[in-house]
């Protein structure tokens, strides 16, 4: 497909990198003339340099012929307006990106289906939910929900002591009576390995696992991960006022988390006040540690910190980790920074980049995809998908199909059950299938079940 993309930040770079790479056609468009040179160098794009919201820049870039364009710049109104020039050019799939919640709130003046956009994506609203969702597990780094819920996508870290350390995937698999989750990826380095039964899981590594939701608390005593009771006060900090701070203040509200919102701003702090019904805010600096340590920052189960700057993010928390808070999350955007908050000890960092790309990603598809996430830490990706009426792989034991190599499946959702497969399970009309996919099987898994 060609497709055309404005601006270059990190969702418009992330998204180059990927479809590039899928074997589509991809152009680039971005005011910055060095930052298109540096796109074009690095990857298989055509670059383009000018204003995205120009007819005239963007039939230079092709928009004619384009199938699917795509505004990621930093401005709202230039990605608009950008749709709207390609809409007049009678371009099939429109996505932009927006921050300002007037645009994607259900009262909005201006919705997408208004402006005849396709997808207005807000990736505030992701990381809200996602942070939400890690706050409330003791141990995963990586949390993802699919069909309806039924089935988790978890990333755990491997220390010393785990019970895992050292396992072959074979012996781990004898716990399968008592332990209904499988192992999908092994995170080791800069590589994920697709593991066999001889694979040994080692100190360090990051393992990723499909689980039943109703398993979870079987999984977390594996793991040596100690859950309080959901229905006891936990104790939540959160630094940064923003609207990803507000929103997972409000979201953990419901969670009978007893919260703390550190906010700098005198002003802001007075809004959120107004805003939050259950949570004391605080007007304080992140760093201001006596004045956190009075609050009972020493007390918390979860530290969350989203401010504006990812190393305020990064450092806030290692200090939270030093008053003994027994987990915290970060909200980290540059890309290198993510893996070395992970080595520093931080539980979880969050990428606003891959929560748009995530829902982007999947605009861009070929088969009935349901839900799609994007892997921090590689090109992977997991898949949902449903098995159509025509497919030519129903009643065949999944041992017989040939299944791609790079990719596994993870669960098999049969209307209101699941399995965890094994090379005798069947696929039948209507079936959702999970997927774990590496990026060079990416392709031949959409042609496997299209």
């Amino acid at each position: 497909m060609r497709i055309l993309i404005v601006g270059s930040g990190q969702v418009g770079y992330f998204l180059c990198d990927r479809l590039s790479c899928e074997g589509h056609e991809v152009t680039l468009v971005d005011r910055d003339e060095e930052t298109v040179e540096r796109a074009q160098d690095r990857l298989n794009v055509m670059g383009i340099v000018g204003n995205g919201a120009s007819a005239e820049i963007l039939e230079q870039a092709g928009i004619k012929d384009a199938d699917i364009f795509i505004a990621v710049t930093n401005m709202d109104e230039v990605n608009i307006l950008a749709c709207l020039l390609a809409r007049e050019y009678q371009v099939k799939v429109l996505v932009a990106r927006t921050k300002n919640i007037e645009y994607t709130s259900h009262k909005a003046v201006l919705s997408k289906e208004k402006l005849g956009i396709d997808l207005l994506i807000n990736p505030e609203d992701a990381v809200a939910e996602e942070l939400s969702k890690l706050a409330c597990d003791s141990k995963a780094f990586d949390v993802a929900e699919f069909a309806e819920g039924q089935i988790l996508f978890q990333g755990y870290r491997i220390e010393h002591d785990s019970p895992l350390c050292d396992l072959t995937l074979a012996e781990l698999g004898e716990l399968r009576g008592m332990y209904r989750f499988v192992v999908v990826a092994i995170n080791r380095g800069n590589v994920t390995i697709i593991p066999r039964g001889d694979d040994v899981i080692q100190a360090g590594d990051r393992i990723y696992i499909f689980a039943p939701q109703q398993e979870l608390p079987a999984i977390n005593y594996l793991l040596k991960s100690e859950q309080k009771n959901p229905k006891a006060n936990r104790r939540a900090f959160i630094l940064g006022g923003s609207r990803i701070g507000q929103q997972v203040a409000q979201n953990i509200e419901k969670l009978n988390f007893h919260t703390k919102l550190i906010e700098k701003s005198e002003e802001r702090c007075y809004r959120l006040a107004e805003q939050l019904h259950k949570t004391v805010v605080i007007n304080a600096e992140g760093l201001d540690v006596p004045t956190l340590v009075d609050e009972g920052l020493a007390d918390a189960d979860v530290f969350i910190a989203v401010t504006e700057n990812d190393q305020t993010n990064i450092l806030t928390c290692l200090l939270a980790r030093q008053h003994r808070v027994r987990r915290t999350l970060a909200l980290v955007s540059q890309p290198e920074l993510v893996g070395l908050a992970a080595e520093l000890g931080i539980d979880a960092c969050i990428s606003p980049r891959l929560a748009a790309a995530g829902a982007i990603l999947k605009f861009v598809r070929r088969g009935e995809i349901i839900s799609l996430t994007a892997v921090e830490g590689s090109n992977s990706e997991v898949l949902e998908l449903e098995i159509g009426k025509d497919s030519g792989l129903l009643k065949k034991p999944l041992k017989d199909l040939h299944f791609p190599r790079g990719a596994i499946i993870g669960a098999i959702v049969h209307g209101s059950k699941y399995e965890i497969p094994t090379g005798e399970s069947l696929l039948e009309e209507g079936d959702r299938v999970v997927i774990f996919t590496l990026p060079e099987a990416l392709q031949k898994v959409e042609r496997f079940f299209s």
